[in-house]
């Protein structure tokens, strides 16, 4: 029998202290706390400079007052490092910390831009690394405030940008919407309104004017009237014109179809008024495709490339007409766009059945690589650059049965792949340098924290840029293995399973599942890796969602993926707990409904009660409807069109299944999930008498805990580990 550690020693684990294992190895939940990311990075078009914002990620989303979510007065708290890497000298500095955002490089390399929340207001602030003079605040010669959601796009003079600012009256507009939705003194809804109350707010947050600003004085001219605008693309040749997306919402849209236009144009930025459509206005956003120099744009509609010049009227089909494989292969191809060449002269497309290279001017295409169409586990290919003479393209390629990722490099002139890396670790996130001097990327060995690594554009010369988390070299990490599995319908599966720590091939241990939808990358999992340092096997399986009938694809997917660990002789079958958060909370519990296998369950922000879910959450809208009808929850009809569905998929309503002890931890601040949802389980559990723990942490948001205080998350952890403790561990044996 395996000896554990009783539920005291258990906690002062989860705090720091030793049972088994010493301090120093053990990683706990105050660990992943201490965990650091590097995130919003910015690499500079000579491949000098990395900027990025490093913080503790996890801590970033204490702190928040989620009673004021659209509030338009409010703004959220963020705590970021702004560190920037000199890549040739390889030093590092932090240069300001804060609440920033959009980070952005100059066309030379020579400046970095961005926002950095001072005296509770967004500023524009500069930095010239390469000067040693730090940051100077750009004080704009308005009165206007600068956006939260402002974009910023750098005019090729280098000497001014274009940003997002408030109308003089916006906040005051905002929040007369707001404080008429909460606090009244009247509050009326009436249908005959465009808008459903939350949505005219939420669209209201979106709109801005756009502004020039000259970065030596502060000059501000506002170019265009209040809009929704994002998608700026300067014309990096002469800054003759801006391109963007300009959203107008119609009317409260339920199917996510056409309750907004969508508008690609181009604003003549001598004289703003002067405005053209990129491309018809549609109720669909759509994906344009802009060439490096922001002249050339071109997009897929019903399959057919389209390519435009922004200097001219035209659009061309490229693919117009029956566009067959070959001349005994007329199988009908569709297209999306995926990148254009350095000089815009080509494009690469993608259809089903390979990627292409098409000619801009005369529409000659070549199939470069062809797919396996029809095979399940052929590998993923993606675009991820080009050398700069546009004679070669890089493609990052990942297999879809076994953890391999590589990097290749195809001679477009001689019709050669050729291999640059492959490895089994984990590398994603590639960049190249505009001038195709330097990668970067990051990367791990699947099972410990990201780090940013560059590389020469052979993958020749790698080295690392980051520590970002080197007391991590001294914890336990657990390690990681895909897992195959066939479901109850014979559909091949793959779930994510870490090992306990010490683990010893002749014992059966407990496990713990973490259930949402499908999972196959690995990597860094805290949530993985307290478990495992506590004795427990971690699994996150796949399940394979079906329309109309979700609910049962965990049983038929997480169930078949449990019972592979116990054939093989790793987990013990009276000892499987499972968890999730948000969508995987719901499915815990609908789990549990349906079958008894679980010793132990919790959920956490997740609903329980389908029909009253739909109009639970009235800050986000007709999310809940839409999520149901045509959305993640994948009922696929109304209420009133399949009521039985509705029902099928509330856990509450079948409560009196449940033989499962069940924890649900809820955040009373959650605007996502409210925790009168998932409450509605805890009363239905303990009328049947069942046994049923609820948790709620008042001021916390979705996420329970995890989204409240550092207290709070520790707590939370806590209180899991003692759960599954009580559940799914032997008692220490006694003399």
């Amino acid at each position: 029998m395996i000896k554990y550690c009783l539920l005291l020693l258990l906690s002062a684990l989860l705090l720091g202290g030793s049972a088994g294992l010493s301090a120093q190895t053990t990683f706990t939940a105050a660990d992943a706390l201490r965990a650091q990311s590097l995130s919003n990075t910015a690499l500079s078009p000579d491949g000098r400079y990395l900027a990025g914002l490093r913080s503790e990620a996890t801590r970033n989303r204490f702190g928040i007052d989620h009673f004021r979510f659209r509030d338009p007065s409010y703004l959220r708290p963020a705590d970021y490092d702004l560190v920037c890497y000199d890549l040739e000298e390889g030093t590092a500095q932090t240069i300001t910390t804060g609440n920033i955002r959009q980070l952005t490089w100059s066309d030379d390399g020579r400046r970095l831009a961005f926002f950095r929340v001072v005296d509770g207001r967004y500023r524009l602030q500069v930095l010239d690394p390469s000067s040693g003079r730090g940051v100077r605040t750009v004080e704009l010669q308005s009165e206007l405030a600068i956006a939260n959601n402002a974009e910023l796009a750098w005019l090729p003079d280098q000497r001014s940008v274009l940003l997002s600012l408030r109308a003089a009256d916006w906040l005051e507009r905002g929040m007369a919407l707001y404080s008429e939705a909460t606090a009244g003194p009247v509050i009326v809804y009436d249908s005959e309104e465009p808008f459903l109350k939350w949505d005219a707010i939420g669209f209201h947050a979106d709109r801005t004017l756009l502004a020039r600003v000259t970065l030596r004085d502060g000059a501000t001219a506002v170019l265009l009237p209040e809009g929704h605008y994002d998608n700026l693309r300067v014309d990096r040749t002469a800054g003759a014109f801006v391109t963007l997306l300009e959203e107008t919402p119609r009317r409260t849209d339920y199917q996510r179809k056409d309750g907004i236009e969508y508008a690609w144009k181009k604003i003549n930025l001598a004289d703003p008024a002067d405005s053209t459509l990129v491309r018809a206005r549609a109720t669909e956003r759509g994906t344009l495709r802009f060439s490096r120099d922001n002249r050339w744009v071109a997009w897929a509609d019903s399959g057919d490339v389209n390519v435009r010049s922004l200097l001219a009227d035209t659009v061309r089909n490229l693919t117009a007409g029956v566009t067959p494989l070959s001349d005994t292969d007329t199988t009908e191809v569709k297209f999306s766009v995926e990148s254009w060449s350095p000089a815009a002269d080509r494009l690469v497309a993608r259809s089903k059945q390979g990627l292409w290279l098409i000619d801009r001017e005369t529409g000659d295409r070549k199939r470069f690589l062809a797919f396996a169409e029809k095979d399940k586990k052929a590998p993923s290919y993606t675009v991820e650059g080009w050398t700069p003479d546009g004679s070669r393209l890089y493609l990052g390629y990942a297999a879809t049965n076994r953890w391999e990722r590589a990097l290749m490099r195809y001679d477009l002139d001689r019709d050669t792949l050729e291999e640059l890396l492959r490895t089994a670790d984990l590398i994603r996130s590639w960049e190249l340098a505009e001038n195709g001097s330097r990668w970067i990327y990051r990367a791990s060995d699947g099972d410990r924290p990201d780090d940013y690594f560059t590389a020469d554009p052979t993958l020749s010369d790698r080295r690392q840029v980051t520590d970002l988390n080197p007391w991590a070299q001294d914890k336990s990490f657990a390690k990681s293995e895909l897992v195959h599995y066939l479901d109850a319908d014979g559909e091949e599966l793959y779930g994510i399973l870490y090992y306990p720590i010490d683990y010893d091939s002749t014992q059966r241990y407990p496990l713990v599942c973490e259930i949402y939808e499908d999972f196959f990358d690995n990597g860094f999992r805290p949530s993985m890796n307290i478990l495992a340092n506590q004795g427990y096997f971690g699994f996150r399986p796949s399940v394979r969602l079906e329309k109309g009938r979700p609910g049962v694809a965990w049983v038929k997917g997480v169930t078949a993926g449990i019972n592979q660990l116990i054939e093989r002789g790793l987990v013990d079958p009276e000892r499987i707990g499972v968890h999730g958060t948000s969508y995987g909370g719901y499915a815990a519990s609908l789990l549990i409904a349906q079958t008894d296998r679980f010793a132990t369950a919790i959920n956490i922000s997740g609903k329980t009660n389908m029909i009253s879910f739909l109009g639970d959450s009235p800050r986000i809208g007709t999310r809940n409807y839409a999520a149901a009808e045509v959305g993640q929850d994948r009922i696929g009809e109304s209420l009133w069109e399949a009521p039985l569905k509705y029902i099928e998929h509330s856990a509450v309503l079948y409560a009196d299944k449940v033989k499962t002890p069940h924890l649900l931890l809820t955040g009373g601040g959650d605007w996502n999930v409210p925790a009168a949802n998932t409450r509605e389980m805890y009363y239905a559990l303990r009328r049947l008498g069942k046994k049923v723990v609820w948790v709620d942490y008042p001021t916390a948001g979705h996420g329970a805990g995890w989204a409240g205080t550092e207290s709070s998350y520790l707590d939370q952890w806590r209180r899991m580990l003692d759960w599954y403790a009580e559940y799914l561990k032997e008692e220490a044996e006694t003399d």
